[in-house]
């Protein structure tokens, strides 16, 4: 890991740490996955808020009050609107995506559940996803959530990590391994 990202990881972990704590002595864990999960798709969708959160043209004034009016547009959680004016306040908005993830895993592992990345040649229905939550439970013994993607270059199959664990099943892998041993022989 390189060192800007390891204390942006750093960083995003002390904050998830203190928010965590105090959602989970509120009983409001639920509420704050809630509003991580809207929060991360606004994120993923506004452009203009992903600048303000990496600019550094914007100033810790102006970045504390355009994140509380998100914050009060959403009707965030308490904690999180604090510490998403503290962040700005110290010019830290720029870990936001680090803390969304970090804030997940504890309340992830907090229900006995794990993430899977799942990376398929197209989208995944609704069926499809619920087997393979359902399959992937069975095997590793947890509730499994399911992280889908698409990438169309795997042209069929699929990619699954779980933790350090990866299954791939894709034609792409298949068709590398038929490449290189086609190498071997000729």
């Amino acid at each position: 890991m390189s060192e800007p990202a390891s204390i942006s990881s750093g960083i995003a972990e002390r904050y998830a740490a203190a928010v965590f704590e105090i959602a989970s002595e509120n009983k409001a864990l639920a509420k704050l996955e809630s509003g991580l999960d809207d929060l991360s798709a606004v994120l993923d969708e506004s452009a203009d808020l992903r600048n303000l959160i990496n600019s550094p043209l914007v100033s810790r004034d102006e970045q504390g009050k355009a994140i509380a009016a998100v914050a009060k547009t959403m009707k965030l959680q308490p904690v999180l609107a604090n510490v998403l004016g503290l962040m700005a306040e110290k010019r830290r908005l720029f870990v936001l995506p680090q803390l969304i993830d970090q804030l997940r895993a504890m309340i992830a592992e907090d229900k006995g559940e794990v993430t899977a990345d799942v990376t398929s040649a197209k989208a995944l229905t609704k069926t499809q996803s619920d087997k393979l939550a359902k399959t992937l439970a069975a095997r590793i013994g947890k509730d499994v959530k399911i992280n889908a993607t698409v990438d169309k270059t795997l042209v069929g199959g699929l990619v699954v990590k779980v933790g350090s664990k990866m299954i791939d099943t894709s034609i792409r892998s298949k068709l590398s391994s038929l490449q290189n041993a086609m190498k071997e022989v000729g």
